[in-house]
């Protein structure tokens, strides 16, 4: 009996899993919405517990979150494009810079041959590139009139985001209690004890890191234009783009920012400073204050492991893996640990061997 139950529940599994595979191009919107739905849970109960109700609190959330997308339309987004436009301008006297000062300075330090970089094949290739520019939005315009469906189905799914999250936003407290009563119940602690300890792994990367990573980039872009780096903006996003994974961002954006740096100011000693006392400051903020403030001492995933999850996600499935890698990594993570629990407890690991056991010293 007990072997038919698992065989039952291995082709379940492998159903589900084929189905799944089977409508991955339409659940990227269904994702999206159940991950916003789960960030703005807790949320949505704190404004219950300030006596309003379920959907009177979802609404104000959402208000919350249009409001924010909102200034970042009409204030980020402008300030954003206006910098891609000048960097967009900018490559050209950045290659002129590295061929006639940056590459043949590190030349000389390092006693390199004189054709070592090749630099003229790799600036006639780029500057071919971007010379294409026009043709390329050219054909991209062109592609999406003539693929007139594809880009009507993929409005549709960016309108059904919303929706789909409002609904299960209201309803998710319900479907919870729904789900857990539908748990076998001679399993039901462990399970709830997994699910805690998958939610707890989960919520402390999704809404700790990201509220990390929002503080950083305001900081880095702050601080960068202050100095007056002509694209501290930009810079100082993708900084906090890149601290999803601990100390990454730190890694792009100070070595980006000193580039950016050395070509706009030179030598300068000043500016440079300030620049790496910027980030020097922000990954101090973040191990001090930040990271134990928003994410506290649960435990997280390893950036290796968000690394290869993300990686291995977007190879696999796509878009759609890329959406799953983190929380099917957060329960790999917990499974694994249990595993290891269970392995340490059984006759397979068993006991030291005791002084009595171990052979002999040969004199």
């Amino acid at each position: 009996m007990i072997d038919s139950n698992r065989w039952v529940w291995l082709v379940g599994a492998l159903l589900l899993a084929g189905l799944l595979y089977l409508l991955e191009p339409i659940l990227s919107p269904f994702l999206i919405s159940i991950l916003l739905a789960y960030m703005g849970d807790p949320l949505v109960d704190r404004l219950e517990r300030w006596k309003l109700t379920r959907t009177w609190g979802v609404v104000v959330v959402f208000a919350l979150i249009a409001l924010v997308m909102a200034i970042l339309l009409l204030v980020l987004v402008p300030m954003l494009g206006k910098q891609l436009v000048r960097l967009y301008e900018l490559v050209p006297q950045i290659l002129d810079w590295l061929q006639h000062q940056a590459l043949p300075w590190i030349q000389l330090k390092l006693g390199l041959n004189e054709g070592f970089w090749r630099f003229d094949e790799l600036k006639d290739s780029l500057s071919g590139q971007l010379g294409k520019t026009t043709d390329i939005v050219g054909m991209l315009l062109s592609k999406a009139t003539a693929s007139g469906l594809a880009l009507l189905a993929w409005l549709a799914n960016l309108l059904l985001i919303p929706v789909v999250s409002f609904y299960l936003l209201r309803d998710w407290d319900l479907m919870l209690n729904k789900l857990h009563s539908l748990l076998p119940r001679g399993r039901e602690g462990l399970i709830v004890k997994l699910f805690g300890e998958c939610h707890e792994v989960l919520g402390a990367f999704l809404r700790g890191q990201l509220l990390v990573m929002l503080a950083l980039g305001m900081m880095y872009a702050t601080g960068l234009m202050v100095i007056g780096l002509e694209l501290g903006l930009l810079i100082g996003v993708l900084a906090g783009l890149a601290s999803i994974v601990p100390y990454l961002g730190v890694v792009v954006g100070i070595g980006a920012a000193l580039t950016a740096g050395l070509f706009q100011f030179g030598l300068d000693f000043y500016p440079l400073l300030g620049i790496t006392a910027i980030f020097i400051v922000g990954q101090m903020l973040e191990g001090m204050l930040l990271t134990p403030l928003l994410v506290g001492d649960r435990i997280g995933l390893h950036p290796v492991a968000v690394i290869f999850a993300i990686m291995a996600g977007g190879q696999l499935f796509g878009f759609t893996g890329i959406l799953l890698a983190l929380p099917v990594a957060a329960v790999i993570m917990v499974l694994m640990r249990h595993l290891h629990d269970f392995y340490k407890l059984s006759d397979l690991y068993g006991k030291p061997a005791s002084s009595s056991d171990e052979p002999p010293n040969p004199a």
